[in-house]
């Protein structure tokens, strides 16, 4: 599609497209890669990407498998959608077949094709994953969004579901609960989930349970809601975020066996548009979901790695009235600056999107603001992913040392130091305020 002169997208562009920016997480790359470009330093707390390699024994599979070249079944490649199954009945108690999954290329694109086929309002917690709404804007469903309060950890409560449902009881819904959360990195305790759980059945939604970080918890002790309301659980999970695989594009839902009509009802869509997934990259994904030793001790440390690294950071911003959640999975933090707020507003900065421009510029710290998660634009959040450093190298660190031992300050300062000065630099340019 071509532009008009002035750069902007020609009128006949399909009005649920129009004014659609890039994805704030790639816009925020493509930046920092252009101040890298220009000979700047960059600190880059905006795009959510593993800094650890893909383990060595999954690597390996798909090298094994790089000569398989034939289109696989649109469902998936039946091995691996067992194996997936599999994974699924130990780590979650599901009682789940090979028939019950679906693979695509991505999460991403699953929640985008589930939108597509089910009829149903989408409503999302907010802050929330920079693609969720988006992609019901392309898609033309309405959008309900649920606000959060950070005493909550910025987390989706009971209450607030049931009074969203009960405006409309017999309305179809569909309700994202993505957890360790994108972008706060907290998760939720079991009551929590219990409760959420019995409010979605009597109301009958349909939960689409993004877990991509669920193995990124960061004691390894992430429950699936799927636990709770089989019945009306669609569990979303993939490579990308604790398998390091991001670029390898592979994502996985799981259905209750009574919602194989909708599954199906995507897989026939997903045959007019991807048609399968990469044949490579699944049969790598076998060894993947399969687990064993290696993946053990890789999670382990990554793990490890993340938490420690998080609770540092958080621990640092905090001391300076800085508030947030704890860190409880994944690799980003939700900070709240409104502290702040009278000294930002006399240096002409009222909004969590020129505060984010003013940090980058005079510091080179590149994070996002709240408002890019759907929170107001005055409230004075940004979402950092405290991802630049070379996961490699911490990696094989992490691993020489005692499974028991805690990463001290010295070992985040020799391994994840880029990210230590970040926040010491984000500290320091409030403070100077």
């Amino acid at each position: 599609m071509s532009k008009n002169n002035n750069g902007n997208l020609p009128a006949s562009l399909n009005l649920n497209v129009r004014g659609l920016k890039t994805s704030a997480t790639l816009a925020i790359n493509e930046v920092s890669r252009q101040l890298v470009s220009q000979g700047k330093e960059v600190y880059r707390l905006g795009l959510g990407q593993s800094p650890f390699p893909v383990p060595q024994v999954v690597v390996k599979a798909l090298q094994e498998n790089a000569f398989q070249k034939d289109y696989l079944p649109v469902k998936g490649l039946p091995e691996l959608r067992a194996t997936i199954a599999e994974f699924n009945r130990k780590a979650h108690g599901l009682n789940s077949t090979a028939e019950d999954v679906i693979i695509g290329p991505g999460s991403k694109e699953l929640i985008f094709l589930l939108q597509m086929v089910y009829y149903g309002d989408l409503v999302i917690p907010t802050p929330s994953w920079v693609s969720y709404s988006p992609q019901a804007q392309i898609i033309g469903r309405p959008v309900s969004w649920v606000p959060t309060y950070e005493k909550d950890k910025w987390m989706l409560t009971p209450e607030k579901l049931d009074i969203i449902c009960r405006a409309d009881p017999e309305r179809p819904r569909v309700v994202i609960l993505n957890y360790p959360n994108n972008p706060t990195g907290a998760t939720y305790t079991l009551a929590q989930l219990r409760e959420i759980a019995r409010v979605a059945r009597k109301h009958k939604v349909i939960l689409v349970s993004d877990e991509i970080y669920g193995l990124l918890h960061h004691r390894g002790q992430h429950v699936s809601i799927s636990r709770f309301y089989p019945e009306g659980t669609i569990l979303s999970s993939g490579l990308s975020k604790w398998c390091g695989a991001g670029g390898w594009r592979l994502g996985t839902f799981t259905f209750p066996s009574s919602m194989r009509w909708l599954l199906n009802a995507m897989a026939t869509v997903a045959s007019e548009t991807y048609t399968a997934t990469s044949a490579p990259i699944q049969y790598a994904a076998i060894t993947a979901f399969q687990g064993g030793q290696e993946i053990e001790n890789y999670l382990l440390f990554t793990r490890k790695i993340l938490g420690s690294l998080g609770r540092f950071i958080a621990q640092s911003l905090q001391k300076n009235n800085i508030t947030l959640p704890n860190p409880e999975g994944g690799f980003y933090l939700f900070p709240n600056f409104g502290y702040y707020r009278e000294k930002l507003i006399r240096k002409d900065i009222y909004t969590s999107v020129e505060m984010c421009d003013v940090i980058l510029k005079e510091t080179g710290v590149a994070m996002l603001p709240g408002r890019d998660f759907g929170r107001q634009p005055e409230e004075l959040t940004v979402r950092m992913a405290y991802v630049d450093f070379d996961g490699d190298k911490a990696l094989q660190a992490a691993m020489a040392l005692s499974p028991d031992k805690p990463l001290t300050e010295r070992f985040l300062n020799e391994y994840c130091g880029k990210m230590i000065r970040s926040v010491n630099l984000i500290n320091d340019w409030f403070l100077s305020l």
